[in-house]
């Protein structure tokens, strides 16, 4: 085991808080939650549902939403929204692509699912990224964005087959990079990743085809049975009111609404899009020039702006490494679970500061020079 040495305090970022999800929460957030009659009140009362419905506003402006296009919430995350997904929008056989855990998991969740056939995947190695291609007897394509547990994120396109959804997972990059909606049928995400929030919610953005599909499946003759908790008919019926189902994760949709009303203030998609890259690329470019370091995804076209993985050399363990940082403060950069690589994996959110970041990886050099 290698001997880190002791940081200066005078080194230490000022918040130390760069994990890819949860991410960091800023205090004006949790201030938020004082508000009087919001938490402990009904959700189907209108203080609540004034929230919800200025959220579901803030989102439809900063991704840029289609008009014909709904914002739809649901309990239980994006892993649930898979689930929903296999329930009522995949009618027969999916496609998927998967160049990460997040975009297996997805396919495994369908592989699983009694009345679907199984899936076909387009897979690509940790750190690479694969397309996503027609078949004839796919119905529904389905991708990541951006894939958490490697640091890849993909363009954004619609697989071109007639009649198809195509449905891309935007958990860790929703509202931290552009996106062109018109290219989907399902655009869903967590809160607890660029939202800054907590989590325990999805949120869908669903084209009209979408919603066709599922109410179509959902009240078809061919004996599906989709219990309620999944249903998406369901749950578009009740954010049309700005509601959900059943009790909502409160907490989060009031830290997502202060969030995405921040974002907005700061001048929305570009301003947000800009400063995540410019955290992100000091990061690789540090990596790049550093000889005990270098960017886990080669492309640089295929590195996220938010989820940066950094391999570090074999002489040192980066999990040890992330450990000594950790009792420093600086917390939650190991690598994903899973992906076997001696890597650092830093989140470069809207809530994170350049100047941590700098002063991030001027800790990590005070670390490597004096053990290598």
């Amino acid at each position: 085991m290698v001997a880190f040495p002791d940081i200066p305090q005078a080194l230490l970022p000022s918040d130390g808080r760069f994990g890819c999800g949860p991410s960091k929460v800023r205090s004006s957030q949790i201030e938020a939650l004082s508000s009087p009659l919001l938490m402990g009140t009904s959700h189907r009362a209108m203080p609540v549902r004034d929230v919800v419905a200025s959220l579901k506003d803030g989102l439809r402006t900063l991704l840029a939403v289609p008009d014909d296009y709904e914002v739809v919430l649901g309990n239980g995350g994006a892993s649930a929204f898979w689930d929903a997904a296999c329930a009522c929008l995949i009618s027969s056989r999916a496609a998927f692509g998967s160049w990460g855990a997040f975009g297996a998991k997805f396919a495994t969740e369908a592989t699983r699912a009694p009345h679907l056939s199984d899936p076909l995947i387009d897979e690509a190695a940790f750190g690479s990224l694969a397309t996503v291609t027609p078949r004839d007897d796919v119905d529904t394509y389905a991708y990541p964005h951006n894939e958490t547990s490697t640091g890849v994120a993909s363009p954004v396109y619609r697989v071109e087959a007639p009649g198809a959804l195509t449905l891309v997972d935007g958990t860790s990059i929703a509202g931290a990079a552009p996106v062109d909606l018109t290219q989907v049928d399902a655009y869903y995400f967590s809160l607890q990743k660029a939202l800054g929030s907590d989590g325990g919610l999805w949120v869908a953005i669903l084209s009209p085809a979408a919603i066709e599909r599922a109410h179509r499946l959902e009240e078809g003759s061919d004996g599906r049975w989709v219990p309620q908790f999944l249903s998406l008919t369901a749950a578009v019926q009740n954010s049309r009111k700005d509601q959900t189902l059943n009790t909502p994760a409160l907490a989060t949709i009031i830290m997502a609404d202060a969030q995405v009303r921040w974002l907005l203030g700061r001048g929305g998609m570009s301003a947000v899009s800009a400063h995540c890259a410019q955290a992100s690329s000091l990061i690789y470019d540090w990596a790049k020039a550093n000889l005990a370091a270098r960017p886990f995804v080669e492309n640089p076209a295929w590195r996220s702006p938010v989820t940066a993985t950094i391999e570090i050399d074999e002489a040192v363990s980066a999990a040890e490494l992330a450990a000594h940082l950790r009792a420093r403060g600086i917390i939650d950069i190991g690598a994903y679970r899973g992906v076997g690589a001696n890597q650092l994996r830093i989140g470069t959110w809207p809530s994170v500061e350049v100047e941590d970041v700098e002063a991030l990886l001027t800790c990590i050099d005070y670390c490597l020079e004096r053990v290598l």
